[in-house]
Order: structure tokens, then sequence, then C-alpha cells
């Protein structure tokens, strides 16, 4: 081993984490500095990104990093979690499962409300001074891709609703998982948080892991001629929930 080799692994090992699952290992890399462009402002958030690997035994960190140039990633999203404050001790965090979109995220798509979702748990995040919105790279259109999720739009755009376009391509309505974002948060925090969505299946996975839930926070906004319907859809569809105080219909806002 070269000295090269000997420096990077000796600044890297510490940052590198491992989480058992029955399939494989989680390796996560992390924390690293992340300043933010948060409204204007610069706001400091610590980033982290995992890999699964389906090996059986747990790689060193010297065959990890080795094995690197020859797995491919950038042919395959990566998950990661951005974390602010003192998330690991903190008695009051939020956190946010968010499902990457490509369209509403990036371009700021209006057809949904995914681009504000983002940047409004980031703001509700720093705002309560702990949290962390994890970003899953694996649940492009409800876990249907991107390539399929533009074939769904265009069936949208010819009368079909969010579910039945998914449907009438070969999906179920949701096909997410949360697995691998709970062993990371489980990593992370074993103290009680508050889940910011408007999905119970969320909320399910969560509960169903084992972990404690001390609330949820619902987030609506961003209500638009181009989201209406799709908004619609998920909570007489999909099942996502409205808060009390959100008794209003869509089509009046």
């Amino acid at each position: 081993m070269d000295k090269h080799t000997d420096l990077k692994t000796a600044i890297l090992k510490d940052k590198i984490k491992r989480v058992q699952q029955e399939d494989g290992y989680i390796y996560i890399t992390g924390p690293i500095k992340l300043p933010v462009n948060l409204d204007g402002r610069t706001v400091m958030f610590n980033w982290y990104s995992w890999l699964k690997d389906d090996g059986l035994e747990p790689l060193s960190d010297e065959a990890l990093i080795e094995s690197l140039s020859s797995r491919q990633l950038a042919d395959h999203q990566q998950s990661s979690v951005l974390v602010y404050g003192d998330f690991e001790h903190a008695d009051e965090a939020l956190i946010r499962m968010h499902s990457i979109c490509h369209t509403g995220d990036i371009f700021g798509s209006k057809r949904c409300d995914c681009g504000f979702q983002l940047k409004q748990s980031m703001r509700m995040i720093e705002d309560n001074g702990a949290g962390a919105l994890f970003y899953l790279a694996n649940h492009e259109g409800r876990g249907i891709g991107l390539f399929t999720k533009a074939m769904a739009y265009i069936l949208q755009e010819n009368g079909y609703d969010t579910v039945e376009a998914n449907e009438a391509l070969g999906f179920e309505d949701d096909t997410r998982q949360y697995e691998e974002a709970i062993a990371v948060l489980q990593t992370l925090r074993t103290k009680p948080v508050r889940l910011i969505t408007n999905n119970p299946k969320k909320t399910d996975a969560i509960s169903h892991a084992g972990l404690s839930l001390s609330g949820r926070i619902p987030l609506w906004g961003d209500v638009s001629e181009f989201n209406e319907k799709y908004l619609q859809t998920k909570i007489n569809r999909s099942g996502h929930m409205k808060a009390d105080q959100e008794v209003r219909t869509i089509a009046t806002s």
C-alpha cells in the first residue's frame, strides 16, 4: 500500500459507518459540511450519503474505497441525508423523508408540490433547531422511475389521474420503500422524531420499524391550477392526510 493510499484511507476511515441488514450492508459516509443557500441566506448543514451493498460480509475501509471506481455509481443515483443542528442529542427533532422529484426539485415544476415541500421542510428544520431531510433517490414517480414518469405525465395530459397513469403502465400507485432510510436514521438518532409528511405510509413505516414518533406535521402549499388535480388525487385516492385546520378544499384556495 503506497503512501497516497494510506493517506486517503486515514482521512476517510472515520467518515464511514456500516449498518448491517439481512441482505447486505449499508455504508454511510459523512458528515460533510454543506453550506446551503436557503432564501438568500447561507445555512450550514451536515451532509451524509449512503450506499447499499449486497455482500454478506462487511468490506474493510480499503476494500470499499478501492471498489468505487468499478461500481459505475454515476449510473445509479444514491440517497443522502441533510442534517441540521445537534440531531443526535436534541430533545426535539424534525425529519422529512423526501422522494426525489427531478421535475419539481430541479426545474421547479408546478405540476406537483415537491419542490415547495423540499424547501419548506428545510426551513422548518432550521427553525426547529435540529432535524434531518432524507433525500431518497430511488423514489422518482413514487418508485416508477423518471422515464416511466414522463410517460405517466403524457397519460395525465390525456385525462388520467396520477394513480390511473401509474397503474395503466403496470405499476402500483406507490412502490416506495423506506427501510434503508430508516436504518440510516436509527444510526444517526435514537430519540423520538417528528415527521413532516401528509402520507400515512411514511408514519406507518417508521412506527413498524420500532422508532418512536413524537408527532406529525402536515406540509401543504403552493397550490395552483397546475397541480390541483394532483393534490386532490393524493387525498382522495392515495390516502394522504389533511390537517383539521386545512379543511377548505384545494379548488377554492
